[in-house]
């Protein structure tokens, strides 16, 4: 009797297990995956080697948002994590480091702080959408990023614009190093 109470013991545990590493994968694989910030093309608001939390469901709820951090599949067989700056059908032009969406001025709050530090230069070179994906409005389907640190970041400027389906998931929690920890928008 004992060797049997052991048995079933231990195929309880072997359940519970199964159970538990299935819905860690489900969870990573159609909810929330991990992402480590490579590279400067986002900072101020995110440092190299940041890790992140991906949201991979938001959009199939949602849709997104100017100024939202996303991650992407880039062209280049890398995921790459930018801010929206265009949606559908958005006209999209920077001058005197100004964004303007559809002939309007549009604060980027983030930016003050690398602006004030380059005070001479601009921080994001003059161009019209026309002059970056040789269309006047950003495609359906498709957004329009940018890095935060426009002068070091290679994002929709180079790429093109981004098409909805390579959208893994917006971004908004740095989770380590543990000390960083914050919300980020």
């Amino acid at each position: 009797m004992n060797e049997e109470k052991k048995s079933n013991e231990i195929w309880e545990w072997i359940k519970a297990l199964l159970i538990a590493f299935g819905l860690m994968a489900a969870i990573r694989i159609f909810l929330f995956v991990p992402i480590e910030v490579d590279g400067i093309s986002m900072m101020p608001t995110l440092e190299d080697g940041d890790k992140m939390i991906v949201n991979k469901i938001g959009y199939t709820v949602g849709k997104p948002k100017r100024f939202d951090i996303i991650v992407f599949h880039a062209p280049d067989e890398k995921d790459y994590i930018k801010r929206i700056i265009g949606l559908p059908g958005d006209e999209i032009a920077y001058e005197d480091d100004i964004l303007y969406v559809n002939g309007e001025p549009v604060k980027e709050p983030y930016l003050d702080l690398y602006k004030e530090e380059f005070d001479e230069y601009p921080l994001t070179e003059d161009f019209i959408l026309e002059d970056k994906i040789e269309s006047m409005v950003v495609p359906e389907d498709h957004v329009f990023v940018l890095g935060d640190n426009r002068r070091r970041s290679k994002d929709s400027r180079h790429i093109g614009a981004v098409s909805m389906d390579k959208i893994i998931g917006k971004t908004t929690i740095v989770f380590w190093p543990m000390k960083d920890f914050r919300f980020v928008d």
